[in-house]
């Protein structure tokens, strides 16, 4: 039941029944209708924040998993810088090593690419943030560094294509082969003072000699292109001069056929002519000589093919008696 308010009204000496004024009453309804409102308002957030709806839930799942894969992409990332690293330290012990280079530099190697204003914009997500700019960091320098090594093994490529080239062109190789020569080749006339054959006086050999039949195969002790072809009735007669580049040419005198002509490239190995006796000869043989910068050098040093350590020692000691030459 109700309960009703009665007040004293001292003009007529009675208690009378109070009823309250309108705005009075219209401001009660009014906070009573706030407060409730209010109430519900918190609650709602309460149950929001404490109890997410089933899509948050599903977006906070999604997050999560994006976290742990984050994080075994960062695993990943680092075991790929590792394996980068030690590629980038086999590259250089290569340049060190077999090119005499300096490699790259350490400070250019481990350098930065523009710190955390590339990702300004990540570091605001507070959940995600330093996952993704340490993620997206890494993979900026996996990346800079993976276009560093490639033209760090471009450049190795490069040289190695050259060192090929040098190697292929320095003479190395005898310009008859061994089991065509009369006489075993350690018995060759070879580079230094000499008995003339003809003039009976010591005179300087240039060269070594490899005595021959006829016809057998003279070959380009290297890589280069023919320079000169002469014919001349004595001295070296019928001769060829191969400049092999890097300062290197090679001479191969007395030749019975000449199957090159000038100007034309000659691989290490190809047939050049035949062995004969022409111009000052006194039997079938190829006087030969290696030239470095436009002076004779003792060809014996660059004819190592077949022999092993002992064998070439021998030849060299062989080679420097003082015997008669052929030419």
């Amino acid at each position: 039941m109700k309960k009703e308010k009665f007040v004293y009204n001292p003009k007529s000496l009675t208690f009378e029944r109070y009823k309250a004024p309108v705005s009075k009453r219209l401001f009660q309804s009014v906070g009573f209708l706030l407060a409730v409102v209010g109430t519900s308002l918190g609650m709602l957030y309460l149950l929001i924040q404490y109890r997410p709806s089933p899509k948050e839930q599903s977006l906070m799942r999604e997050i999560d998993q994006m976290k742990i894969k984050y994080s075994s992409i960062n695993e990943q990332l680092n075991m790929m810088t590792k394996v980068l690293d030690n590629i980038q330290d086999r590259d250089a012990n290569v340049h060190r090593m077999i090119f005499g280079m300096d490699p790259i530099s350490e400070n250019v190697w481990h350098s930065g690419v523009g710190g955390h204003r590339q990702y300004s914009e990540v570091t605001n997500y507070q959940n995600s943030g330093s996952l993704l700019l340490n993620t997206l960091e890494k993979a900026d320098q996996l990346g800079r560094q993976m276009t560093l090594q490639s033209r760090s093994l471009d450049s190795l490529e490069f040289m190695a294509s050259e060192k090929e080239k040098y190697l292929n062109a320095i003479p190395s190789i005898k310009p008859v082969r061994s089991d065509f020569v009369k006489r075993k080749i350690r018995y060759l006339s070879g580079y230094g003072m000499r008995l003339h054959p003809i003039h009976k006086i010591p005179k300087m050999h240039y060269g070594l000699d490899f005595t021959s039949n006829r016809g057998t195969v003279v070959r380009a002790t290297g890589d280069g292109k023919v320079y000169r072809i002469k014919k001349d009735k004595s001295g070296y007669g019928n001769h060829i001069i191969i400049d092999h580049g890097y300062g290197y040419q090679s001479l191969y005198a007395h030749l019975d056929d000449v199957d090159v002509r000038e100007g034309q490239s000659v691989k290490k190995g190809e047939n050049i002519g035949t062995v004969g006796s022409t111009g000052t000869s006194t039997a079938p043989h190829l006087h030969y000589e290696v030239h470095f910068k436009g002076k004779p050098i003792n060809p014996i040093h660059y004819c190592m093919d077949g022999l092993s350590p002992k064998e070439y020692e021998e030849m060299v000691r062989m080679a420097s008696e003082a015997n008669k030459s052929f030419d």
